[in-house]
Formats: structure tokens, sequence, C-alpha cells
């Protein structure tokens, strides 16, 4: 393709999938299973970094959705697998970018720590609603840096957040607390260099036969490559080491990238990328810009 026009009326279309298959056949079988399943696509460009929660009233679907025109994320929530059904989940801080909203569950409370670098800060919010479109704040866990795909998980009697800042391609950070509301110290070995492809978030922490799992994003050929997942083989206040094991590649017709998954006791969400042709596109990456440069105008 001329790389001109795929540049001016092409653009990356990102949209959600899912299957049933729980983290063990994940691990067991080194990737998705095949039978899986696409979302009816929405007007967004962009519905990506999925994150999930199943509960007795039904499964939950949230994620960062990028308008076509407007450049700021927000945090969406769906139910039962469809976008018409989609819900701005309100709360967080406003008028700032947000995305990847990693959704974990303590103490039978459901929390999210979205991407909000802007801010220079990882904050903590707790979902105060049954229908998951109302959060809190309760706190900021780290601050004074834009810190971008952060994780956290409970193990071994300890919380442990694993973030990076942007800028560092090569590099991620450990923390750890005693309580969820902190303080959050820092690992022995902060800042931990690493591959490119074993260093930024993407998606859940999860443990399978006692051994935790980190997906990142692989990012050495173009971002949303595919999504590497990590074994951590050694997890203290001073030590850590991780294996890659495998990589979870895009499949059609979302081929041109994936770098997201978020799983459940039976059910693994993800992101998929394509293509897509418009003959306003240029009209609308010039509306996109113009609104870029008028934000940063008036901050």
């Amino acid at each position: 393709m001329n790389p001109i026009i795929n540049k001016l009326f092409y653009a990356d279309k990102w949209n959600i999938g899912y299957v049933d298959q729980t983290p063990h056949e994940l691990i067991k079988n080194k990737g998705l299973a095949p039978q899986k399943k696409w979302l009816v696509e929405d007007g967004s460009l962009y519905a990506a970094d999925p994150f999930v929660i199943n509960n007795e009233s039904g499964t939950y679907i949230f994620y960062e959705d990028l308008p076509q025109i407007f450049n700021k994320g927000q945090i969406k929530m769906i139910k039962h697998f469809s976008f018409p059904t989609k819900l701005m989940v309100r709360g967080f801080a406003d008028k700032i970018h947000l995305s990847y909203p990693y959704i974990f569950k303590d103490k039978n409370k459901f929390y999210c720590i979205p991407e909000s670098s802007e801010l220079k800060q990882i904050a903590l919010y707790e979902f105060t609603d049954k229908s998951f479109t109302e959060v809190e704040k309760q706190g900021v866990l780290l601050q004074g840096e834009p810190f971008v795909d952060s994780s956290i998980i409970w193990l071994n009697n300890k919380y442990w957040l694993f973030t990076s800042v942007k800028g560092f391609s090569n590099q991620f950070r450990i923390y750890y607390a005693d309580t969820l509301a902190g303080p959050f110290l820092p690992h022995a070995l902060n800042p931990i260099t690493h591959a490119k492809k074993q260093v930024r978030g993407a998606g859940s922490l999860f443990v399978v036969d006692g051994i935790l799992y980190r997906p990142t994003q692989n990012v050495e050929f173009k971002y949303g490559n595919s999504v590497i997942i990590n074994k951590i083989t050694d997890l203290t206040e001073t030590t850590y080491n991780s294996e890659a094991v495998f990589e979870i590649l895009p499949e059609q017709p979302y081929g041109e990238g994936l770098h997201n998954i978020s799983v459940t006791d039976n059910l693994i969400v993800f992101d998929g990328k394509r293509r897509v042709f418009s003959s306003v596109m240029p009209l609308k990456k010039l509306a996109r810009k113009l609104l870029y440069y008028n934000q940063l105008l008036f901050r």
C-alpha cells in the first residue's frame, strides 16, 4: 500500500474479544483457545485495555474508549458483551486522559487504578455502586512521576504494585505494602532493567499453581505488537527474577495488534487492532490535531 494513502486515509481500529478459558488452561496450552469471539464494533476507533470482572449480576468489561475526534480517553463499562450497554464510569479525575483501568477485588470490594499519567500519580478508586458506574477516590498510592499501566496483586501477605514511567521503555518498577492504603515502598532493585518486551504492563496479574504471571506489552517492533506472558520465579522485597514463557500474537480479523488481556476464573478478555479506511479520515485526523493543540494552548 502507498504509505501516503495509508497515513492519510487509514487509522487503527481497536476492538475487544473474549474466550471461555481458565488461567490454568492459558498457561498449560501456552496461548488463547481457538474459540475466540469479538464484540460487534461501535463508532469509537479505540476500544482497548479491557479488564473484566464476574459477579452474581453478570460480566462487566471496563475499557478505554477514545472517540474518533477527541483525544482524551475515557473509562467506559459494558455488560453482556455489548457496546450498546456502555456507560461512562464517573468519579475519576476530570479533564485528563484515562486508560488502562486495572480492576481488582480486595476483601469483597472492587477497586480500580487507572492510568492517569498527566497527574503524575497512581490513584486508588473504589466502586461505590452495584452497577459499577460510580467510583470514589480513596487515596494516592504513588506520586511524583508519569506512571503508566500499573498493576497490583495481593500475594504472600503483601500488596505488590508493578508500574512503568513514561519515557523509560527498558525498565519498570515494583513497590510493596502491607496494606492497600500503603505506604508503598520501592523494591531494592528499582528501577529494574529488562528487555522492552518484558517491561510495560499488559493486563491482569494472575496466579496459577502458586506461580505469579505478569503479561507485558511487546513493543520491540511496534506499539501494540503482542503480549508476552512472564513467569515470575522470584519476588521478595530485595530479589526479583522472571522469564518470558510464551507470546500471544494477534489474529485475524484483528491481526494488526494485541496489547492487553484480563483474566477471571473461566473467561479471558483481550483487545485487537485492524486498519480501517475512510474517505473523510484526513478531516478527522486534522480535527483531532487541532483539538489537541487547542487543549495545549488553553491548559
